[in-house]
């Protein structure tokens, strides 16, 4: 009775053994896979904080004015103004069957949401 406690202890210890080992593989790996992703948050990081100082250079007023000035004629661009906005229903559309009706639509919207005035 003694040898067969003995041998499934050491079965049981062995059975442990192999259980822990692959526990180890498997931490490894997902300590490796951590690292590679955040390796990669970094990369993405630092590019998104160059395209950013690149947007934010692009969309520098006087550098926009120039633009502006330079294709007026092509794009008759004007400064921003409250004036040039209009209601929705002040807006002539065009009759199109498969559009739906952007008038009835904004004026319902209108009367859901309230009055901004």
């Amino acid at each position: 009775m003694r040898s067969f406690i003995y041998t499934v202890t050491f079965a049981s210890l062995v059975g442990l053994a192999f259980w822990a080992y692959q526990e180890n593989i498997k931490t490894k790996n997902a300590i490796a896979h951590t690292e590679k992703l955040q390796k990669e948050i970094g990369i993405a990081g630092a590019r998104l904080s160059i395209l950013n100082a690149e947007w934010a250079y692009l969309n520098r007023p006087d550098r926009l004015t120039e633009l502006v000035d330079l294709n007026f004629g092509r794009l008759q661009l004007v400064p921003l103004r409250a004036s040039n906005f209009l209601e929705v229903d002040e807006i002539n559309f065009r009759n199109d069957p498969d559009l739906p009706d952007v008038v009835s639509l904004a004026v319902s919207l209108k009367k859901i949401g309230g009055s901004r005035d």
